[in-house]
C-alpha cells in the first residue's frame, strides 16, 4: 500500500476544526515563487502549478522511467501548499489579490536529494518540453505554529484566523509572522471540483511564547 502523508501525519494535514498548537519539523519541498492573483486565468500561479506537479509526478514515477532512487518507496503525492503575504500589509487583504506574493509548493519525500531533484528537473524538461528553471528545492522548518481546519471559501478564512490568534493568545503565545515565517495554507480539496462551502484548507500561522 502506498504511503500517504495525510494519513501518516494527521497532526500536520488533518487537524480538527478547532485551533491547535503544533511543532512542525523540517520538511523538503519542490517550490515556485511568484506574485499576482491566483485566480487569474493563465496567470503565473496557474503556470506554477503545472511546474510543481510536473516535478512531483516525475519523482513519483521515477521507477517506471528506469531511474532508481536510493530509499524510494511507493507514496501518494502530498497536497498542494502555499505561503502567502502582501508587502506592507499585516495579515491578508483579500480585496486586492493582485498584490499577493506567494511560494507555492508540494512536499517531497526525504529520499529526494539535490542530485535526485536535479535529475527530475532534467527529466521533466525533456519529457514535457517546458521550462522548469523556476522550480527550486526548498527546505523549511516551520517550528511552533497554531493551525486549524478551515471549511468553506478561501475568502472566509479571516474568521478562522481570528479564532486561531485568540486561541494562541489564550495559551500564552503571540503571532510571529515575519519575512521568514509566513501565512501557510494546505489545500485538501480540488477547488475546480469542490463547492466553495465544502473546501477544506489547513490554515497555519507561526507563533512564539510571550
Amino acid at each position: 500500500m502506498s504511503f500517504d502523508y495525510k494519513k501518516e501525519y494527521k497532526e500536520f494535514y488533518l487537524p480538527p476544526a478547532k485551533p491547535t498548537i503544533v511543532q512542525v519539523p523540517a520538511m523538503r519541498y519542490v517550490a515556485v515563487r511568484g506574485c499576482g492573483d491566483p485566480n487569474q486565468e493563465g496567470g503565473a500561479y496557474q503556470a506554477a502549478l503545472n511546474l510543481l506537479y510536473g516535478i512531483a509526478f516525475t519523482i513519483k514515477m521515477s521507477p517506471k522511467a528506469g531511474h532508481a532512487m536510493d530509499g524510494y518507496f511507493e507514496y501518494v503525492v502530498p497536497p498542494l501548499e502555499g505561503f502567502w503575504w502582501q508587502d506592507g500589509v499585516a495579515g491578508v487583504d483579500y480585496a486586492h489579490k493582485e498584490n499577493f506574493q506567494w511560494i507555492s509548493c508540494i512536499r517531497l519525500p526525504d529520499f529526494v536529494t539535490r542530485g535526485e531533484f536535479d535529475w527530475a528537473v532534467a527529466e521533466a524538461t525533456r519529457k514535457k518540453k517546458l521550462d522548469f528553471s523556476a522550480v527550486e528545492l526548498m527546505e523549511l522548518e516551520e517550528g511552533l505554529c497554531v493551525q486549524c481546519m478551515h471549511v468553506g471559501p478561501y475568502d472566509d478564512e479571516p474568521a478562522t484566523v481570528d479564532a486561531m490568534h485568540a486561541f494562541a493568545e489564550g495559551k500564552g503565545y503571540v503571532l510571529d509572522i515575519s519575512d521568514e515565517r509566513r501565512h501557510h495554507e494546505i489545500y485538501l480539496s480540488d477547488a475546480r471540483r469542490t463547492a466553495p462551502e465544502k473546501l477544506k484548507t489547513v490554515v497555519r500561522h507561526p507563533i512564539r511564547p510571550v
